[in-house]
């Protein structure tokens, strides 16, 4: 009986582990070049992961990307030049944005 007990519970366990990795989003921060609120679009400049003084948030990539926030949870509205983090997952090779925080408005490191 132990043992049936013991074998159900890992079974669940692998489970929830196995449904919790696919549940997980991509991320992505960058510079916004601009948000559309009536399209409901948001086109960052990503950023790398090299940090440094010059560049606290990651340095440029030049690389443009575009999300779609229809159904995102927004933060701090969005301004050109304002530092973004996104969550977001592919569907139909379309960026769909589960979250976007305002790094730079929130950033605990300004004095």
């Amino acid at each position: 009986m132990k043992k049936r007990i013991l074998i159900y519970l890992v079974s669940l366990i692998i489970t929830l582990f196995t449904a919790s990795l696919v549940m997980a989003a991509e991320v992505a921060q960058g510079k916004c070049i601009n948000y559309d609120k009536e399209k409901k679009i948001i086109t960052i400049e990503e950023y790398g992961l090299k940090f440094s003084d010059d560049h606290p948030y990651g340095n440029p990539t030049g690389v443009e990307l575009v999300f779609n926030v229809e159904k995102a949870q927004i933060g701090l509205a969005p301004q050109p030049g304002d530092i973004l983090r996104i969550a977001y997952k592919i569907k139909n090779g379309e960026k769909r944005a589960l979250k976007v925080m305002n790094v730079s408005k929130q950033d605990l490191r300004k004095k």
